[in-house]
């Protein structure tokens, strides 16, 4: 079976499990649910790359911020234990916009492109990579490897509603090879086990 490499935006597919669990978050198996999505094109996962940040810490991290920091590092680990995983990690950054505090991740897109780019360079026998994300700042690095012959299948999802937080521009779908929509049964089909 042919092998391919994943990239995936944890920030998209955080927000679009929490959209099919209807505001809870799915359980799921992040290793099962990339190597499903990978065999659903015949493919074979070669590796993983899962872009995240940290939950964000104030000098003075509060007792909210100090649990979630201790939920992550617990994830991260128990992620870090299979060798087919790299996790990247940008920075979350805060800003106080109107009295509120609006949380933003940072330099995530930049560290995917980066691999997305070297791909070709790492895995000289992957000709087809999956690109789960929704971000059209994607577009002008994905028709790099289309230049050398490798195709970019981009799994996402959206809505055609404008209101939606899925509604998006078509430059990303017009600019990979091919797409297709992930859906809440490429959740259900990767359970999380009880141990993990």
């Amino acid at each position: 079976m042919e092998k391919t490499v994943v990239l995936i935006d944890a920030g998209f597919l955080s927000k679009l499990s929490r959209y099919f669990g209807s505001g809870k978050y799915l359980n799921y198996d992040i290793i099962s649910f990339s190597k499903n999505l990978a065999a659903k094109q015949k493919l074979a996962c070669e590796h993983i790359y899962y872009y995240t940040a940290p939950p964000f810490q104030s000098d003075n991290p509060t007792k909210t911020e100090a649990e979630k920091y201790k939920k992550y590092e617990s994830f991260k680990n128990q992620l870090s234990k299979s060798q087919i995983i790299s996790i990247r990690e940008g920075r979350c950054q805060r800003l106080k916009i109107d009295g509120n505090f609006i949380y933003k991740q940072r330099g995530v897109d930049a560290l995917a492109i980066i691999d997305l780019m070297s791909v070709p360079i790492e895995y000289k026998d992957i000709k087809k990579i999956l690109l789960i994300a929704n971000d059209s700042d994607f577009v002008p690095v994905v028709k790099k490897p289309k230049q050398i012959g490798i195709k970019i299948f981009l799994y996402t999802y959206y809505s055609k509603r404008r209101e939606s937080s899925f509604s998006r521009s078509n430059e990303l779908l017009k600019t990979v090879s091919e797409y297709g929509q992930i859906t809440r049964q490429d959740f259900i089909n990767s359970p999380l086990e009880k141990s993990k």
